[in-house]
């Protein structure tokens, strides 16, 4: 690549995401509020240039103390929030059997990448980012150096999710309201020089940056090690540089996308976008946004916090100049004659008990000035504040003190309160979901792109066990992943428990001659949470299985202990979905006929006819 090529991309980059930087500003600030206010420094404000500036007292004796609602309200939707954990399954492509079964097989490795990731901890983790401002993003990308060790520091591979922070996200339009809907973004972050150089080869020379966060700072996560955060959460990084990544989605002159990163001056990448993440084989952002509250026409999301600020605010106020109000009264404001009494005693010790307070002869005595009661206005505004905290956010005095408004509510009452609290969270909860939803599919398009080989992974079945499952690319078929579960605020699994219970009394969960089977036991006890203590195995699970690897094998067996109809239903199935021929056919069909011959002798000495002489079947 031509060094003039190089200079006019590294300037492009940069005068691109200066142009970002400076229309986001306003969501920053809003941002950095929103977190100073969480972290509980509520005595500041956004200056006209977009800088968060402490607030002066007006006189010195203020009280200036802060009674933080906003940092409880953010933990308890939080805590409803992180519940929200959907079950996921794979589409099969179509209705014939060859996907049904690879849909199967693709929900068995989505869900043991998801453990092995822990993408619990990740949603967990982006959550809070979007509670907090409103937005965050998942960051899905391959890691060649992760995964199974195949040789000397040669690995296999293995996906990467990491959460991103909605201060390195910066999109071509800030008016655009899904992902999809921009052509281009980039992202930058802080990053030591020698994690640049190790990833990228390239030496690069530190310069000095300022980045936003909560906390400690991870290397390569936006925040670098050796960093000072100060309490407006503005974090001064050193040896470090501002890598800048910018993702340009496929166009006609570029099918494949455009990726150029750029760090202190060095252009350390340029070429197409790596990833075949996007629908139908495409290549497409490696990101994943969620919203805390959507917001029309506008790319980031709206947060609570927001809200909310105003009313922390006047509820500072009223309680600081209640407790000055309080003050007076304890205290005392007294009124006395110029000259009549020592004033600088007086204002450091003041009217202690027993003290001896001598005045001038002839002056007025020193008398004390009645300030009053404390009106009630005080008490009602706060409580109409308190009462505002509710509105604002979502979050009743239920979910906020774990008990309920009166003790003599009815339980059917009190369920009806507890949906309804449920209910108003129920959107943020669904951009949760989605956002679990898009991951997965992500995880899938990965590795179908890099999981050529042979890969093992260890798989849950579904009574527990363990097995170790050896699977390819071409064993992922689909990637529409769907919900397998309703909203988990909407289904709790209280409601879905207490439904069972029903259900079971009303006998819709016994076969025709009023019993439970060993299977719809197990499933019951598992629906209530209870599953490891019921150690029956589905047995019809387990004749299917071996009837299915009888099929892929080629060998053949029969054993008394078979269930035969189980074992006729999938041999016939194979024949008919995979039409085998020549011998192998005539093997499975041998085989059929010996499954239906036992169960007729089965069959007979359930009867009593086998010793029958009337009977057409041989005696024993």
């Amino acid at each position: 690549m031509k060094k003039e090529f190089k200079e006019d991309i590294i300037a492009d980059v940069k005068r691109d995401y200066a142009e970002r930087a400076e229309a986001r500003r306003p969501y920053e600030t809003q941002w950095r509020l929103n977190m100073n206010f969480h972290l509980g420094n509520q005595y500041c404000t956004a200056s006209a240039s977009g800088d968060i500036t402490d607030v002066e007292r007006d006189y010195y004796w203020q009280e200036r103390e802060v009674f933080n609602h906003i940092s409880s309200l953010v933990e308890t939707r939080q805590a409803k929030l992180n519940t929200v954990r959907p079950s996921l399954t794979v589409r099969p492509f179509s209705s014939d059997d060859g996907d049904i079964k690879t849909a199967k097989s693709a929900t068995k490795i989505l869900n043991s990448a998801c453990d092995r990731l822990d993408i619990d901890a990740v949603l967990t983790e982006g959550t809070m980012w979007s509670e907090l401002c409103g937005t965050s993003f998942y960051y899905i990308g391959w890691d060649d150096g992760s995964g199974l060790e195949i040789s000397d520091g040669v690995h296999e591979g293995d996906i990467t999710v990491s959460v991103v922070s909605p201060f390195e996200i910066y999109p071509d339009n800030i008016c655009a309201q899904n992902m999809s809907d921009l052509r281009s973004v980039i992202r930058a972050r802080a990053v030591d020089v020698d994690e640049i150089k190790r990833i990228y080869g390239k030496r690069v020379e530190p310069e000095n940056t300022d980045v936003i966060g909560v906390g400690t700072a991870p290397v390569g996560g936006g925040l670098v090690a050796d960093s000072t955060l100060n309490k407006l959460g503005t974090v001064s990084a050193r040896h470090s540089a501002v890598l800048i990544e910018r993702y340009t989605l496929p166009s006609d002159d570029k099918p494949n996308g455009e990726l150029a990163i750029v760090a202190g001056g060095e252009l350390l990448y340029y070429g197409d976008l790596p990833f075949v993440n996007g629908v139908d084989g495409k290549r497409a952002f490696p990101f994943v946004k969620q919203v805390s509250l959507g917001v029309a026409g506008c790319f980031f999301g709206a947060s609570v916090v927001e809200r909310s600020i105003p009313v922390q605010r006047a509820y500072n106020a009223v309680k600081n100049r209640k407790h000055e109000f309080m003050n007076r009264l304890t205290m005392g404001v007294m009124a006395v004659e110029d000259g009549s009494v020592d004033i600088d005693n007086l204002e450091q010790e003041g009217i202690s008990p027993g003290k001896i307070l001598v005045y001038r002869q002839g002056a007025t005595p020193p008398r004390m000035i009645e300030v009053g009661a404390v009106p009630s206005s005080f008490d009602a505004e706060e409580n109409r504040l308190l009462s505002e905290f509710n509105q604002i956010s979502g979050v009743s005095e239920i979910m906020r003190a774990s008990n309920a408004i009166s003790s003599n509510i009815s339980g059917v009452a009190l369920q009806l309160l507890i949906e309804q609290d449920d209910t108003r969270l129920s959107l943020s909860a669904e951009y949760v979901r989605i956002a679990a939803r898009d991951i997965a599919r992500h995880i899938l398009r990965l590795y179908k792109q890099f999981g050529t080989d042979a890969r093992l992974s260890r798989i849950v079945g579904q009574n527990g066990e363990v097995e170790l499952m050896r699977w390819s690319a071409s064993d992922i078929s689909s990637d529409d992943v769907v919900f397998a579960t309703d909203n988990e605020l909407l289904s709790t699994p209280a409601m879905r428990q207490n439904m069972m219970i029903e259900l079971y009394k009303m006998g819709l969960l016994f076969d025709a001659e009023g019993k439970m089977t060993d299977a719809a036991k197990h499933r019951f006890m598992d629906a209530l949470g209870y599953g490891d203590w019921d150690s029956n195995v589905d047995l019809a699970n387990v004749h299917i299985t071996r009837a299915e690897t009888e099929n892929v094998k080629d060998k053949y067996a029969l054993d008394e202990v078979d269930d035969h109809a189980l074992h006729i239903d999938a041999h016939v199935k194979f024949l008919l979905t995979e039409c085998p021929s020549g011998k192998k056919a005539e093997r499975l069909k041998a085989h059929i006929k010996e499954h239906k011959i036992a169960a007729a002798l089965s069959d007979s000495i359930d009867d009593g006819k086998i010793n029958d002489p009337s009977s057409d079947l041989p005696p024993i």
